[in-house]
């Protein structure tokens, strides 16, 4: 007959020695792991990059457009270094980013307080969910003539058209990180005292924050999208230039590179702050909760 004997302290010291060596200091061999991961998340957009340039080069090539239409990738590079030289490029991206960083700033805060708001009062939800996510839906261009009217051409109302951009996903970002949360976790917070602000702030967010995460990083795409609109119409001396309204400007022009090299600029703007940000951000959060490992 088997006979149950109580384990000893050496078997627990296995047990902690091995969940001790899976938080071990990386080595490095998992260096040089990180490395090529690292490696290979960057060489594909690389190469994507590379085959939209020969594809433009190829239709350049084949003359498909004129050259007043469809300019080469070397003209749009002369007249993007060009600007960069006249520094008209570094003050318009400066300008864009000021109203865009602004305007997101002023979305999250209203944001935060709409989706938590959403998922706190049953009537709320019901009643302005389905208009949340209508504005959502809605092209952010459409708020341009009214911004206008309201607001004049002015900073105003391009940061109207921005906030009206990012507000609404980011009010559905955290009503769904919210929906996610395991209905133990606001229970235990009860009991340990944390209620009213002190749970949302102790539970309730930290909680919900990959899907909070989520909506911010969508509603900052919509805000920069946002922006681009308004610019594109709101056009004032006095404003100073942003890109939106440099690319406006070029295409009254009829310079096509300028054109195109506008474009760059905004596509790379647009990159650069999500994989300076909100990447490494979203990579942190998942990571700490286990739900990353090392796919990143």
């Amino acid at each position: 007959m088997a006979v149950n004997t109580p384990t000893s302290r050496d078997d627990f010291a296995d047990l902690e020695a091995g969940l001790d060596a899976l938080d071990s200091p990386v080595g490095p061999n998992d260096r040089k792991a990180a490395a090529r991961r690292m490696l290979n998340s960057v060489w594909p957009p690389i190469l994507a990059i590379i085959v939209l340039i020969a594809f433009w080069w190829a239709a350049y090539a084949l003359k498909l457009k004129p050259e007043y239409v469809l300019p080469s990738p070397a003209s749009a590079w002369d007249s993007f270094v060009a600007g960069l030289e006249s520094g008209a490029t570094q003050k318009a991206v400066f300008n864009s980013l000021q109203r865009a960083f602004v305007g997101f700033a002023i979305s999250v805060v209203i944001g935060t307080i709409i989706g938590l708001a959403l998922t706190k009062f049953a009537f709320f939800r019901r009643g302005f969910g389905p208009l949340i996510t209508g504005l959502q839906i809605l092209p952010s261009v459409a708020w341009v003539p009214a911004a206008i009217i309201w607001f004049g051409l002015s900073n105003e109302a391009m940061l109207f058209v921005v906030i009206m951009g990012a507000t609404p996903s980011i009010a559905n970002g955290i009503k769904s990180g919210v929906d996610q949360i395991p209905p133990l976790y606001p229970r235990v917070g009860t009991m340990l005292g944390a209620r009213g602000l002190n749970q949302i702030r102790y539970v309730i967010l930290p909680a919900s924050l990959p899907g909070y995460l989520s909506g911010l990083r969508q509603g900052w795409a919509f805000a920069w999208r946002s922006l681009m609109a308004a610019e594109l119409i709101v056009f004032s001396p006095a404003l100073g230039l942003g890109l939106g309204q440099v690319l406006d400007q070029n295409r009254t022009l009829g310079d096509m590179p300028g054109v195109m090299a506008t474009i760059i600029s905004i596509l790379f703007v647009g990159i650069l702050v999500e994989l300076c940000f909100f990447a490494p951000l979203e990579r942190r959060v998942l990571r700490q909760r286990g739900l990353l490992g090392d796919k990143l």
